[in-house]
């Protein structure tokens, strides 16, 4: 049976007559029926007839989220594929327990990998982590493979909660919690990684789909379905980084559903140099030209509304009062379009003051990770842009700082987020330059509830 639970998001409105929810945020008016589906949704009793269109867009909205409590597929139904280049993967392979399914595939490391009762499948030359994942894909005979790189250590019982989803024919992919947790010795690196690395994508679960809360999930540990990930070509070899993002972008656009389930968890070892590290990050900024190409729309630097970004630069600008009166003005502007709600006024105030300070934090991100270089060639000459520049590195850090209290005092860990950020956009713009084109430079400025750039690309309107 499945159960369902509300996203985080969600807000039911009008006496249950109206549900504003999901990622990106989503007003749905219910007729008396449709308010009866959701309560029995969410209160775990038997849906009542037709109830399964509403509970469809529900989920392709990211609205609700089914909490499966079993599904068809065991452990013997999973083949282990694992790629590796000149690293031991003796104790992963020792740490993923009963699972007789397991393949190592060697993307020719220097030192020839060998194990006992395991298969091992060796590339002549290096190819890449799509190749290797590829090559192992191929000599999978089980429904199901749980991709597992080799710096990556699973948790006990990671696997099962994984597996529940694919009670949903659309399911073909789930991934698990990618954290890095620091112990009490670790390094300076760690520490920081254990709060902000880009594969941890937090606790809160959810669909995948570019443009949304969880846009990505990472290839370092999936499971999907085989034959699924066959007929779609699986990983794209031409990308040495990105090739995860891209898959997971690719399965969602066909129809498909990818889910993030962080009640699995799998530990990944962070970068121990500060030169890998970056090399790392700028890596993942060159693979957005890459996948802006291949999925345009997907990758923005910035998707706010073009209302939000006019406020904060009146703000920038030194117009507070226009940019108080521009905020006022996009407040009644929603509530006209929330005229059927009880208090279409208050609830438009409530949606676009969080909509503001939310676009200001995505601004501010936007500056520090792609806009950088243009940012600080203005602050040679403008004491405005000084300040802009450094108000949009510090501020958002420090709030982060003092709300998680992460193993690093407020210095070293803003230094090392402005690293990341400015090494990320090192990489973004090479990749830019390299590929000629700047669509992943490019932000995307709608206006609520008109849908993203992305989006309009998917479901063009005649």
């Amino acid at each position: 049976m499945n159960r369902y639970v509300l996203d985080a998001s969600a807000r039911r409105l009008d006496g249950g007559r109206a549900l504003l929810a999901g990622s990106p945020l989503s007003l749905f008016r219910l007729s008396p029926k449709g308010a009866e589906v959701l309560s029995a949704l969410v209160d775990g009793e038997p849906l009542p007839s037709g109830a399964d269109q509403l509970t469809e867009r529900l989920l392709d909205a990211g609205a609700i989220h089914p909490h499966p409590d079993s599904g068809p597929y065991r452990l013997d139904d999973v083949t282990v594929v694992i790629p590796v280049k000149d690293r031991s993967v003796d104790q992963l392979v020792a740490d993923l327990g009963p699972m007789k399914n397991v393949i190592v595939v060697d993307d020719a490391s220097a030192t020839p990998v060998v194990m006992r009762d395991v298969t091992v499948l060796r590339r002549a030359t290096n190819g890449g982590p799509a190749a290797a994942r590829n090559l192992g894909l191929a000599a999978v005979t089980t429904p199901l493979v749980a991709f597992i790189d080799a710096d990556c250590r699973p948790a006990p019982g990671w696997l099962e909660p994984l597996l529940r989803h694919f009670a949903d024919d659309r399911v073909a992919a789930v991934a698990p919690r990618v954290a890095s947790p620091a112990g009490p010795k670790a390094g300076l690196l760690a520490r920081y990684e254990s709060v902000r690395s880009p594969l941890d994508l937090g606790g809160a679960e959810g669909r995948v789909r570019a443009g949304t809360r969880i846009s990505y999930v990472p290839a370092a540990a999936l499971v999907a379905r085989a034959d699924v990930l066959l007929a779609s070509g699986g990983f794209d070899e031409d990308l040495r980084c990105g090739e995860d993002v891209d898959l997971v972008w690719r399965l969602d656009e066909s129809g498909l559903r990818v889910r993030y389930e962080p009640a699995g968890v799998v530990h990944h070892e962070p970068r121990t140099t500060l030169r890998s590290w970056l090399a790392q990050r700028a890596s993942y900024g060159r693979s957005a030209a890459d996948l802006a190409l291949r999925h345009p729309g997907a990758a923005p630097p910035l998707a706010v509304s073009g209302w939000s970004a006019a406020v904060w630069a009146l703000a920038a600008a030194g117009a507070p009062v226009a940019a108080l009166a521009t905020a006022g003005g996009t407040a009644l502007a929603l509530s006209d379009k929330l005229a059927n709600l009880d208090d279409p006024v208050a609830e438009a105030a409530r949606l676009t003051g969080f909509g503001h300070l939310f676009a200001g934090r995505m601004l501010a991100s936007a500056i520090t990770r792609a806009w950088w270089p243009v940012i600080l060639a203005l602050a040679i000459v403008s004491k405005r842009a000084r300040r802009v520049l450094v108000a949009a590195a510090v501020v958002p850090s420090l709030i982060d700082w003092m709300r998680q209290r992460p193993p690093l005092d407020p210095v070293r860990y803003i230094a090392l987020r402005v690293l990341d950020d400015a090494a990320y956009g090192v990489g973004l713009w090479q990749g830019a330059i390299d590929r000629r084109t700047a669509e992943p430079l490019l932000p995307d400025l709608t206006s609520w509830p008109r849908p993203s750039r992305y989006d309009r690309r998917r479901h063009p309107v005649p």
